[in-house]
């Protein structure tokens, strides 16, 4: 995101001219932080502030402390190790007597030449214990008279910073005299408010001019929340006026297919057909994506709902309102496996009705993809489902009306945008369906110019899935455990992790793990199926098809069983080596078993020595198995770019909101730009002028989701 600028344009200038930078130091800052304006300098934001009032003594230091700042003098300072073990070890004392250990593995050398054994210095880190020391790994160390000379405020902004820049003096502290002179020499006129006056006086916010130099420089902890209360609110918010344009702009210019009449087909399908009884969030999201369908403007939807809380339903019902309109209806999903399995349960669910629903992927080929192509064209085939074949160019609809995505996250903008133009004059309406949970936060950003359905509630009869941790050394316990379930006649899987990075290893470490399998289930008593991702497609649909049917008791696979395979017969599961998967990864893998009115269980079988990453995970996944509360906890453990799916979309390289904290912030953000946008679309009123223009030059690049045919 850009930074406002003023008249005179001083935020664009280059910082080459800036005192303490040059040319060589602009360069560097360029190429390690994309820093190349004196905006670019200013939004550069602190992302924490150190009490440089506040000491803590050595001697009460406990080792689950966190972070510190102590005050010593430097006692010794000693290269050792070889090679790639290589690390510098320091020890500082302070006025209590007791000392702490000082370690470095980067930059040791110059780090070397840099600290003096004798004098005195400010040192903050994180805590840790090792072997029964306390010591702080990669300490941020100042001379102590400097510290106390430039800590002229309470709160010591500390920046985003590289082993480069740091050897060129373009440190936390150089950055930091830098910042100051720049805001010293600026006026309010210099950082102009792009948001409405009496938006500031209704939400009670500093000016941004206030809001910049605070964050910088606060005198205190009042002034440094008011000003990121008011930086967090302002970025949210005209990324959400962006997003809402877009909206209003598609809205305006994409009109759509109007379905009149929920007609025979639909009620027929309902009344004599349906095989249970809609939940609630069914019904309530069809009467949503009912009333899209009516207004004569291409719909929009992304529907999100948990493992098995039946989006398929609503996706088969939905397309028969397109066909009791005249039109015909598609769904697409990410692999042929997931495809499949959509068209095998519209096949049974619509069986009896006169409804044809036919399957294409790049494995239909000769004289049955043509027939199929040419009755496709001609309006024989009512529902189409298949995989990315279905945007290839022969492929050609009579009336495609409504367009499905099963997991979108998984296709690319461009081949999703093919799929929007499968149909003449208008585009075919679009629901695209995930059933990896969303989080509130992250659906309004990352999707926020969609229309947003959300099924919450799973189906009555579902018996909830037990989830266990065990370590390592209880595994003969695990298989003792899947014995029993293969006794009372059930199935299980147990699934191996996959480093990309690796993957031969990885083949390795699976054939490794099946010659264990086949000594504690030997054969001809248990039948084992394997399924990894450099099968032949066939292969592994004969291996998938062998499980499925009953034939093999034991699925090993790797993580390409995540989404789509449905076994009802599957009551266990074991993820091996569980510290190696995220959390929706788990979450997904889990939703492959409890698909009956049987018990059913998972097992995260894990190493005995866990990171405090893994631990909350696995935690996290013991606790609940609400999908909704799981993306939540992904959320704050990760951060919204490493979410499936929102990396693509442009809109998530926040500057100082953070979703996983700030949904309050958000919400008002949201619905304050939603009440601008209604009163003022074009943002013509006086009070708005400057932020749409601040808008249409630095938010051109959001391109949101729907905007793409």
């Amino acid at each position: 995101m850009s930074s406002p600028v003023s008249k005179a344009g001083v935020l664009d200038r280059g910082i080459a001219a800036l005192k303490g930078i040059g040319p060589a130091k602009a360069e560097l800052l360029a190429k390690e932080l994309a820093i190349f304006s004196v905006g670019d300098l200013l939004y550069s934001y602190p992302f924490r502030y150190v009490d440089r009032t506040q000491f803590h003594r050595i001697i009460d230091i406990l080792p689950d402390q966190g972070t510190v700042q102590v005050k010593g003098r430097l006692v010794t300072l000693t290269v050792k190790g070889e090679n790639r073990k290589k690390r510098l070890v320091g020890r500082l004392r302070d006025e209590s007597g007791a000392a702490l250990e000082l370690v470095w593995f980067r930059g040791i050398h110059y780090l070397d030449r840099t600290y003096k054994v004798g004098e005195e210095y400010v040192c903050y880190g994180k805590i840790e214990e090792f072997n029964g020391r306390l010591s702080i790994t990669h300490p941020e160390m100042e001379p102590a008279q400097q510290a106390v000379v430039e800590a002229a405020a309470t709160f010591e902004p500390v920046y985003t910073s590289t082993e480069k820049l740091n050897k060129r003096g373009l440190d936390a502290r150089g950055r930091r005299k830098i910042i100051r002179e720049v805001l010293d020499g600026l006026t309010p006129a210099d950082l102009p408010d792009m948001l409405p006056e009496y938006l500031l006086r209704e939400l009670r916010l500093v000016s941004h001019y206030a809001a910049v130099r605070a964050i910088h420089l606060p005198a205190n902890q009042i002034e440094l929340d008011a000003a990121r209360r008011r930086l967090k609110f302002e970025e949210l918010f005209l990324l959400q006026m962006r997003l809402l344009q877009l909206k209003v702009s598609r809205e305006a210019r994409v009109a759509g297919y109007t379905f009149e009449q929920i007609g025979e087909g639909f009620n027929r399908f309902y009344r004599d057909f349906l095989p249970f009884e809609l939940t609630g969030a069914q019904k309530r999201v069809l009467r949503e994506i009912r009333h899209d369908l009516g207004r004569g403007i291409q719909m929009n939807r992304l529907l999100q709902g948990d493992v098995g809380s039946g989006k398929t339903m609503v996706g088969l019902m939905s397309m028969l309102m397109a066909l009791d309109n005249g039109f015909q209806a598609c769904m697409m999903a990410p692999t042929e496996i997931l495809a499949y399995q959509h068209y095998e349960s519209l096949e049974e669910y619509l069986r009896g009705m006169d409804v044809r629903v036919a399957f294409l992927s790049g494995n239909i080929k000769g004289k049955a993809r043509k027939q199929l192509l040419a009755d496709l064209a001609e309006g024989k085939i009512h529902i189409l489902v298949g995989t990315h074949a279905l945007i290839e160019p022969p492929v050609v609809f009579q009336n495609l009306g409504l367009a499905i995505i099963d997991e979108q996250h998984r296709f690319g903008v461009k081949q999703r945008a093919k799929l929007w133009k499968k149909n003449r004059p208008y585009p075919p309406h679009i629901l695209v369906m995930t059933a990896t949970p969303i989080p509130r936060t992250l659906a309004m950003t990352a999707y926020g110019d969609l229309d947003v359905s959300v099924i919450d509630e799973l189906p009555p009869g579902r018996t909830p899935i037990k989830t266990v941790h065990v370590t390592e050394h209880r595994r003969e316990r695990v298989f003792g455990r899947i014995r029993e379930e293969i006794a009372k006649g059930r199935q299980a899987y147990v699934v191996y992790p996959l480093i990309e990075e690796n993957e031969k290893l990885d083949l390795l470490a699976l054939e490794a793990a099946y010659d264990e399998m086949l000594h504690r289930f030997p054969r001809p008593e248990y039948q084992i199926s394997v399924v990894h991702g450099k099968m032949k497609p066939e292969d592994k649909d004969f291996e998938m098809a062998r499980f499925k049917n009953g034939e093999t008791q034991i699925m090993m696979a790797t993580t390409v069983i995540e989404v789509g395979v449905n076994v009802p017969n599957a009551t266990i599961m074991v993820i091996v080596h569980t510290e190696r998967f995220g959390l929706s990864q788990l979450h997904q893998l889990r939703g492959r078993v409890g698909r009956g009115a049987k018990e059913s269980f998972c097992i995260l079988l894990s190493s005995v020595k866990l990171s405090k990453e893994s631990r909350q995970r696995i935690k996290t996944m013991v606790e609940t198995t609400d999908g909704f509360k799981i993306a939540e906890a992904d959320l704050k453990l990760r951060g919204p770019g490493m979410i499936d799916g929102t990396q693509q979309s442009g809109v998530l390289q926040m500057r100082i909101a953070d979703l996983a904290q700030d949904g309050r912030i958000l919400s008002v953000a949201r619905d304050r730009a939603k009440d601008i946008l209604q009163a003022d679309p074009d943002l013509q009123q006086p009070e708005h002028r400057l932020l749409g223009r601040y808008l249409e030059r630095h938010f051109k690049a959001v391109k949101g989701w729907s905007l793409i045919s």
